[in-house]
């Protein structure tokens, strides 16, 4: 909800980093945006130059597109999150569904399991864009490339 008059515009939790032409990762940031109404989380693509200048500041993050990134910070540094603790911290963040929490509540190594399988058969499954997709209304003033 974009804030008018005197509201105040919500606190931004977080950046979720996502692969731009992602048929998957293209439906799970539509989502995210769906279960965000306050517009609490930002996005990027991995391709992009906000993804550029936070791998520059950590050089750990992974130079492919085979992870979703979630970044929370505030004035005494930035924390990077992968894989599925990526996405249960932007869950966390967000009006999300109960049954997120659920899951983020199962081992690390069997949640990032289940990511991996996911992120390999993601293009197969889900297809693959010919480029990154253009904001619609509600969303352009969070995309941050």
């Amino acid at each position: 909800m974009a804030a008018t008059g005197s509201e105040r515009p919500a606190e931004i939790a977080g950046i979720v980093l996502f692969d731009g032409v992602c048929g998957f990762c293209d439906a799970a940031v539509r989502w995210l945006v769906r279960h965000d109404p306050e517009g609490r989380l930002r996005f990027a693509p991995l391709q992009g130059a906000t993804a550029a200048r936070l791998r520059a500041r950590h050089p750990a993050l992974p130079e492919g597109l085979e992870t979703l990134v979630y970044v929370d910070g505030d004035a005494r540094g930035e924390r990077v999150y992968l894989r599925s603790q990526a996405l249960f911290r932007a869950c966390a963040a967000i009006a999300a569904p109960r049954w997120v929490g659920l899951l983020a509540r199962l081992p690390r190594g069997l949640t990032d399991a289940g990511y991996r399988i996911v992120a390999r058969l993601r293009y197969r499954v889900f297809g693959r864009l010919d480029a990154c997709r253009v904001p619609g209304p509600g969303e352009r003033e969070r995309m941050l490339d």
